[in-house]
């Protein structure tokens, strides 16, 4: 028999059952501001939209550094909902399972009645709906340069104030438990089946990075005849290539360094983060600058160059690398990028190095010759001595056309997996919602 329904008055909520409640957020969850001073934790913990909270120690990539002072730190226990107040509308929310110490910009809530639970709000806050609905609570979005020259967007602190004004459905603590049991199994089924297709994207990519590094330094032929390198991160390559150091290929030059006020106008700008994510770089660019003639000239984006990400917190961002395949007129590039361009264009096709760039034993030359203090940095001496395995000019156009082919199938199959994703992640949601919202009877 399905429950007979009444408008909520709340517009995201919609229609709920009858029998439900609907109170403002303040008076079904309390706010925790327990400050870790004295000490009450050494466990610092980390929030993302895909993991919810873990341990800042198992955190891999880039993003903010923990801070060394504990007493920075709110303190959060387990069964506690943690929000990322800069970043709940992406769904940076989480239920941990810690005690531990969180930034102080999270939020972190917990009920203090035995007619509430928790877990039931924490699956309200991960529907789309509730996202959405948060929009207008910020301050507005603002675009930032960060210290790496990403350009980044910036969503302002949505208020504790504005979101315990929030009205929330309050189904009786049975109904709760009932939603609960059911969304988790449903939930955990969705959650398997993403987990092991990321599996296989991140297998694909494997794949694909290994043909490359295979490709260029044995070429297309398998049973070439193979010679040392003389490079200990290399170690054997077709014995008809050259090695030379990229210093004796081109010219290499820093970006423009601009404060944040010359954003948002102007001319295009190639940023780090167009680097960082692209192998090609994308012909049109979504930054713009304010830009002199003298500085279009002197950081021009020409067909040919390569650019390679020079700054980060850590040794896994640097030396990221987009060439050029088209230029970009008036366009120029950001500090936190070097660029390069070649000087004899019969010795290394661009496309070439496009690949040459994405073999594993790139990565592994800087993390052998970088000096990391504070910052993973790259500089222009060391980036004159990365070794270039340089083909015939026949064999690297043969090499570039084999892996366009190759690489394009194993993206064209990544891409299938990615879609699947999404789809699955938008289905979740929306069962999610239909769920806490009584629409999908229990």
């Amino acid at each position: 028999m399905t429950s007979e329904m009444k408008d909520s008055g709340v517009k995201w909520i919609g229609q709920i059952p009858k029998e439900w409640g609907l109170k403002r957020m303040k008076y079904i969850l309390k706010e925790r501001k327990l400050k870790n001073e004295p000490i009450i934790t050494k466990e610092i913990l980390s929030l993302s939209v895909e993991r919810g909270v873990f341990p800042y120690s198992e955190k891999t990539g880039g993003g903010n550094k923990a801070k060394e002072d504990l007493t920075a730190y709110k303190v959060t226990y387990p069964g506690d909902i943690v929000i990322n107040s800069m970043n709940i509308l992406a769904g940076a929310v989480g239920l941990s399972k810690y005690e531990g110490a969180v930034s102080p910009v999270y939020y972190t809530l917990y009920a203090d009645s035995n007619d509430i639970d928790i877990r039931y709000y924490y699956y309200l806050f991960q529907t789309e709906a509730f996202q959405k609905s948060l929009l207008g609570l910020g301050n507005g979005i603002m675009m930032k340069e960060s210290s790496t020259g990403k350009l980044n967007t910036i969503r302002m602190r949505i208020p504790m104030e504005k979101l315990s004004a929030l009205v929330m459905p309050l189904p009786s603590k049975e109904t709760q438990k009932k939603i609960i049991n059911r969304i988790k199994g449903k939930v955990e089924f969705i959650d398997k089946i993403i987990f092991e297709t990321k599996q296989s994207i991140d297998e694909l990519r494997k794949y694909k990075q290994s043909l490359i590094t295979e490709t260029v330094t044995k070429g297309l032929n398998k049973n070439v005849e193979m010679k040392d390198s003389g490079v200990e991160v290399i170690g054997n390559i077709n014995a008809s290539y050259k090695i030379i150091p990229l210093g004796y290929l081109g010219l290499f030059q820093n970006g423009i360094s601009k404060s944040s006020e010359y954003f948002g106008e102007g001319f295009p700008f190639v940023s780090y983060s167009d680097v960082y994510k692209n192998r090609v770089l994308p012909s049109q660019v979504d930054g713009l600058v304010k830009s002199s003639e003298e500085d279009q000239e002197n950081y021009t984006v020409q067909k040919g160059d390569i650019f390679f990400t020079r700054t980060s917190e850590t040794i896994e961002e640097v030396g990221m690398t987009a060439v050029c395949l088209k230029s970009i007129p008036k366009a120029t590039f950001a500090g936190f990028v070097i660029r390069f361009r070649p000087n004899n264009k019969g010795a290394l096709l661009t496309e070439y190095a496009r690949y040459y760039f994405d073999a594993s034993f790139i990565r592994d030359f800087f993390a052998k010759e970088m000096n990391l203090v504070t910052r993973a940095s790259l500089s222009q001496p060391l980036l004159k001595k990365v070794p270039v395995i340089i083909p015939s000019i026949q064999e690297q156009e043969e090499i570039i056309n084999y892996l366009n082919k190759k690489t394009f199938e194993i993206e064209s199959i990544i891409d299938s997996k990615q879609k699947i994703i999404q789809e699955l992640e938008q289905y979740k949601k929306s069962l999610i919602y239909e769920y806490v919202t009584g629409k999908k009877e229990v």
